[in-house]
């Protein structure tokens, strides 16, 4: 679900990802909570579960074509924006979360951005 709509659910998007990546494309994934969730204190855990399905899709040698991008729904045509504080706070997050769930390798090489 994106911006209070019927979206994409974070297995399909997974999956268009790995057949992007078969194919030779490069993928930008974006992850990302509501205002609601970052209010509620999970940022992360929204952000992990998002996480979780494509590494279960892609192998090691995927991820050189994947950039994943920190984007809070609630930044999206708001007028808001998360500070440098609020962006690398997730950033080091995702980061601990690839080495921890994907590699070190990984966790090291993988573009991620805000």
């Amino acid at each position: 679900e994106g911006f209070g709509m019927a979206g994409e659910s974070s297995e399909l998007v997974a999956l268009k990802t790995k057949v992007a990546v078969s194919g030779g494309l490069s993928v930008m994934a974006c992850v990302g909570e509501k205002l609601e969730e970052r209010d509620a204190g999970k940022t992360l855990e929204v952000c992990y579960e998002q996480l979780a399905p494509l590494a279960n899709k892609l192998s090691e040698d995927d991820w050189a074509k994947v950039v994943i991008a920190y984007e809070p729904v609630w930044a999206i045509g708001t007028g808001r924006t998360a500070t440098p504080e609020q962006a690398q706070e997730v950033h080091e997050a995702l980061r601990g979360w690839f080495k921890d769930n994907v590699s070190p390798q990984v966790a090291a090489d993988l573009r991620i951005i805000y």
